[in-house]
């Protein structure tokens, strides 16, 4: 299981870092307001540039994704991954869908640490 957090830095643009098991334990105890959101994708698919949308993990349950950050770093994620989403300003990142077919993905609103 990855565990892959985006974020924005000081520069303005998104850049990842990997979570442990544990980091990832005290992350999804702060659940924040909104609703929890399952998502169907078409694969393949693109997503220019973005941010997150809210403060937010998602985990992975079906189908293959990738995230781009501006240096081109690329992270694939995969059934059982968790991408922790708080690129909430700045440049963001991109994503893929690859393969072809459905993807699902699990979304969870978190509150500010």
């Amino acid at each position: 299981m990855q565990i892959v957090r985006v974020f924005s830095g000081d520069d303005g643009e998104s850049h990842f870092e990997d979570v442990s098991p544990e980091e990832l334990q005290t992350i999804v105890g702060r659940l924040g307001e909104g609703d929890i959101e399952f998502n169907e994708r078409q694969a393949p698919s693109f997503s220019d540039y973005h941010t997150a949308p809210r403060r937010q993990y998602v985990l992975h349950l079906l189908g293959t994704a990738e995230y781009e950050t501006a240096d081109g770093t690329k992270r694939q994620l995969y059934p059982g991954d968790v991408l922790v989403a708080e690129d909430l300003n700045g440049h963001g990142h991109i994503a893929r869908g690859l393969g072809d077919g459905q993807r699902f993905i699990l979304a969870i609103p978190l509150a500010e640490a």
